[in-house]
């Protein structure tokens, strides 16, 4: 073969040589520039789901103080329960015990009945003409009348002590029965509300257990996604590194036969110099340059990346704002508002809401938060949901404005209380929620609801 020939195919060897060295590297960066642009998404989605999750950690904090709240309230809910079972044992035992005192006071007025009886049949033998039945049964003349009279006379001048012992005796009966009722009653009611406890710390301690199951499974979910996408970056970060490794070897190797394909040109330039004639050596030069424009052209390309995808985790929602309507007078206005700072920041306690202590903690129970409510607005009302059905003037259900009292039965007839806001809705102290604004026009509090409104005088 002759030197010419030789110089043309080890130039076609030098340009094929170079093409090989430049196009690999050319596949290889479009391909990083792919992973790197893949992996700046779902970089951004995992940085979205650690927002979410912080979200959900501040959510968490904020549900287990609630818990915390709730299970304070509840124990002394029990506490309560107990002091009542004990008040029921004492009463029933105060009951016993009057029984027992009643028993003996009948006996002592029946003794004194038989005494009275044996001393009006005494007058009657000593000379007397008025007969002691006679007497009960009453006269049949009015000289049977004077009769009578002055014989009951002569015993009450006999006999005044045992009389006035047996209308004492008659009287603290009576006083007797009485105080029975009265603690009957109140045990009976004491029953009532026993039960009525029982039913609101059972809401509550369901309202809690909902609460840290929703928030364990969202954070749970929240937390395998972003497990899945970081399992996904590094996948991807392997697929790059391994590339980035497949690269460099194929540049070294290229580079090793770029210079055994230079040093070899080297050598034939030198023993063919005499040779060589311009059109050869143009043809080498070209070549060079080429190489040197396509390497440029390359690492331009390798260093361009693609936008990253758009997020696909969602970030946590607004909550909804509540429309209220506008209260009717400026003392109803108040009342409404003046427990809005107490919604998520409050806790139903039964009996609660009538201290200094219970109001600062914003610890209440339904009638006490109304009671309270109004007192901002200069106007008292009595703490209880009996005392507050009469607090102001009836009227329809038709006709309900805000700041009207609303009356829900619960365990019983006006079991709850409320102040309306209008829209439907109402403000008060709810056992599952503690103070909150909850709808009366669906739902649970619209089957409770009894048709009592009560507009404050």
């Amino acid at each position: 073969m002759s030197l010419k020939k030789k110089l043309i195919v080890l130039n076609t060897t030098i340009m094929l040589g170079l093409g090989s060295i430049f196009a690999a590297p050319m596949v290889n960066a479009e391909s990083v520039s792919d992973i790197q642009s893949e992996r700046a998404g779902i970089q951004s989605d995992i940085s979205d789901a650690e927002k979410v999750i912080q979200d959900l950690q501040k959510e968490q904090a904020k549900m287990d103080s609630r818990i915390k709240e709730i299970v304070n309230a509840m124990e002394e809910n029990d506490k309560k329960i107990k002091k009542t079972n004990i008040e029921v044992t004492e009463t029933e035992k105060d009951i016993d015990s009057l029984k027992k005192e009643i028993t003996a006071l009948e006996e002592r007025i029946a003794k004194r009945e038989e005494i009275l009886k044996e001393r009006a049949l005494s007058f009657q033998e000593s000379g007397g003409d008025v007969n002691y039945l006679e007497v009960v049964l009453g006269s049949t003349s009015f000289r049977d009348l004077v009769d009578r009279v002055g014989a009951v006379a002569a015993i009450v001048e006999a006999d005044q002590e045992i009389l006035t012992q047996q209308e004492a005796d008659k009287a603290e009966l009576e006083a007797k029965h009485e105080e029975v009722e009265k603690k009957l009653q109140s045990l009976k009611e004491m029953q009532v509300d026993l039960k009525g406890m029982k039913s609101q710390i059972k809401e509550q301690k369901a309202a809690s257990v909902k609460m840290k199951s929703k928030l364990e499974k969202k954070q749970s979910e929240t937390e395998a996604l972003k497990k899945a996408l970081q399992n996904e970056d590094a996948d991807l970060a392997g697929k790059l590194a391994t590339i980035r490794e497949n690269i460099k070897k194929e540049e070294e190797r290229k580079a090793a036969e770029k210079a055994e394909l230079n040093r070899v040109a080297e050598e034939v330039q030198k023993s063919s110099t005499n040779h060589v004639d311009d059109h050869v050596d143009s043809n080498v030069a070209p070549s060079t340059s080429s190489s040197k424009n396509e390497s440029s052209s390359t690492e331009s390309s390798s260093s361009t990346s693609k936008s990253s995808p758009k997020s696909n985790v969602s970030t946590t929602p607004k909550s909804e704002s509540k429309t209220i309507a506008a209260p009717s007078t400026a003392n109803v206005g108040s009342a409404i508002t003046a427990g809005y700072k107490y919604i998520g920041n409050s806790t139903y306690v039964f009996g609660g809401g009538r201290t200094a202590s219970d109001i600062a903690n914003g610890r209440f129970d339904c009638s006490a938060f109304v009671a309270w409510a109004y007192k901002q607005a200069g106007v008292n009302l009595p703490p209880s949901t009996g005392a507050l059905t009469g607090a102001g003037k009836q009227v329809s259900k038709s006709q309900m404005q805000p700041g009207d009292l609303v009356f829900f039965n619960t365990y019983k007839t006006d079991g709850h209380v409320g102040i309306y806001v209008g829209g439907g809705k109402f403000i008060g102290s709810q056992s599952s929620t503690g103070v909150a604004v909850a709808n009366m026009s669906s739902g649970y509090w619209a089957s409770k609801f009894n048709g009592r409104v009560v507009r404050v005088k």
